[in-house]
């Protein structure tokens, strides 16, 4: 009787193990191949979270519970072409400098939030993209002396910590004295209260600031851009199927009228016209 038990329980012990390696398997495949873990992987469930900006006009604002702006649509394109419906993204601020530690600790599935592709940051996302090529511009009262990024010496300019922008003015214009904030639009109220001289970050998000009412006949975007800014979508390191997946989302787009449509409803209320989104110039995905 103790052999039978003995061996009914090493049975039933053997076969648990074997359910179990195989629910391990598919739980933890594929997380570059776009698997349970990859992009494509988390869509499946009819839901993703998507991290966006809050406080930039035109690209990603945030209205009591609801997010607008061009990056925004972007955003719903991408959720789309997974197979997502509209219904199913939970939309999560995000500002410049939890991007990266977001989406490695899981807490967004993409971030699409005017989110520079460059080489430091690839080491530790992918980026599908880019989807629009911004310029580094400077935002200053209307009267501004401000001729450029060479007329900086001794202006106190605004960024965000953690952004590309304020990486450069440390960098390439020492003689700034550089004041950051965590979000943007803190650094358009030190300049609508003259504790700064100007605002740096991307062209058209200044703009998108300039152009609010409250601001009207205040600011102006100098115009003079110095740096290339190809805005991408980010996810996890190793998905790079995700990311060729991604990237196929935004070739359609480009040509069936949903991008230019995303930019006219959004940015391009502004008048400024829909760029062409170059399919030739997306990301190799790592």
């Amino acid at each position: 009787m103790r052999i039978t038990r003995l061996a009914a329980t090493i049975g039933a012990l053997t076969m648990a193990l074997a359910v179990a390696a195989c629910g391990g398997d598919d739980e933890g495949s594929g997380s570059g191949s776009g698997g349970a873990k990859g992009i494509e992987g988390k869509a499946a469930s009819g839901k993703l979270v998507i991290g966006v900006k809050a406080d930039q006009p035109g690209l990603g604002l945030q209205s009591g519970t609801t997010y607008t702006g061009f990056d925004v649509e972007i955003g719903k394109i991408i959720a789309k072409g997974l197979g997502v419906p509209e219904s199913g993204i939970e939309w999560k601020t995000t500002v410049s400098a939890n991007r990266e530690p977001y989406i490695q600790q899981g807490q967004v599935d993409l971030v699409v939030a005017t989110y520079t592709i460059n080489d430091e940051r690839k080491k530790v996302v992918n980026f599908g993209g880019p989807y629009y090529l911004a310029g580094q511009d400077l935002l200053v009262p209307t009267n501004s002396d401000i001729t450029g990024p060479e007329s900086l010496a001794g202006k106190r300019v605004c960024s965000v910590s953690g952004s590309t922008p304020a990486k450069r003015i440390q960098s390439d214009y020492k003689d700034a004295k550089l004041q950051q904030f965590d979000t943007y639009s803190k650094c358009v109220t030190a300049l609508a209260g003259g504790n700064v001289d100007a605002v740096t970050t991307d062209d058209i998000i200044l703009a998108g600031y300039a152009a609010q009412d409250q601001y009207a006949g205040k600011f102006k975007v100098v115009g003079k851009p110095f740096s290339e800014e190809p805005y991408g979508i980010g996810l996890k390191k190793d998905d790079s199927a995700g990311c060729n997946k991604i990237n196929d989302i935004l070739k359609t787009a480009a040509t069936d009228g949903s991008y230019k449509k995303a930019w006219d409803d959004t940015l391009g209320k502004s008048g400024k016209a829909a760029p062409e989104l170059d399919a030739s110039k997306l990301t190799n995905c790592s």
